[in-house]
């Protein structure tokens, strides 16, 4: 996300902010798959990111509901 961005203000937002980015990383042949510490200084809290490639549902035409 660049500054000029309007930043997620909802979970559903966050959750298409982060896959977009994580489709974008794989579009671009990154290893996205492991974790990850986000250090943030004094101004916001610090994060574990885990991301794990998780198998597809066999049926695949049922939209996900947390898309």
């Amino acid at each position: 996300m660049t500054t000029d961005e309007t930043p997620p203000s909802s979970e559903a937002e966050l959750r298409a902010e982060l896959k977009a980015l994580l489709r974008r990383a794989y579009d671009s042949d990154l290893e996205i798959e492991g974790g990850w510490d986000c250090r943030n200084g004094t101004d916001y809290p610090d994060w574990d990111v885990i991301v794990t490639e998780v198998q597809k549902n066999e049926v695949q035409d049922i939209p996900s509901t947390s898309e």
